[in-house]
């Protein structure tokens, strides 16, 4: 197993899903439909490859946690719905191998929090991402008894810091310092 093989094609896989130039909902209509019939969305090819090569690691994942939790995250945020359906699991999953090996996915936890906080203050994520992340990741944990309610408990934290963080950066052009000071105090 080589690990650093590994971690460079999930890197220029990632950096390649996310670069500027395919972010098609960032197009006029006339080009987003020009390249979306000659090219398709590569996006999501892309994530898919990312999703299965993942679960080809096999015992080897835990390597990568929680030092790929913020590139799957950040291709998570890509407003693609096929795209997000397939790699949202990938967090349960890291869950679950972390929990496996320790008892707890405390160091996932923690990375995906920080790194949240990160993507949405640079514009990334909205309400349909928090509504997928849940019922996915509950949907997922429903299925492992053992970890359900740890899973349970963990969405709901990310699901109150995700409505927090979004509504911050929604106030942040609001000219009321009230607002801004309001959500400043729920946030922290």
């Amino acid at each position: 197993f080589n690990l650093q093989l590994w971690n460079n094609y999930f890197h220029l896989a990632v950096a390649f899903t996310t670069q500027d130039s395919l972010q098609l909902e960032n197009f006029s209509h006339a080009k987003y439909n020009k390249i979306q019939n000659k090219y398709g969305d590569m996006r999501r090819l892309i994530g898919f490859a990312i999703r299965d090569m993942w679960y080809k690691l096999g015992q080897n994942k835990i390597c990568f946690i929680p030092g790929m939790v913020g590139p799957i995250l950040e291709m998570t945020l890509i407003p693609e719905v096929e795209l997000r359906k397939a790699t949202i699991p990938i967090f349960f999953d890291m869950m679950l191998c972390e929990y496996q090996r320790t008892g707890e996915f405390k160091k996932f936890e923690n990375e995906i929090i920080l790194k949240l906080d990160h993507e949405v203050e640079g514009g990334r994520g909205d309400e349909h991402y928090m509504q997928l992340f849940e019922s996915i990741l509950t949907e997922c944990a429903r299925q492992h008894p053992g970890i359900c309610s740890l899973v349970e408990s963990f969405v709901s934290l990310v699901r109150g810091l995700l409505e927090r963080l979004l509504d911050y950066r929604a106030v942040m052009s609001d000219e009321s310092k009230d607002n801004r000071m309001s959500c400043t105090v729920n946030l922290l």
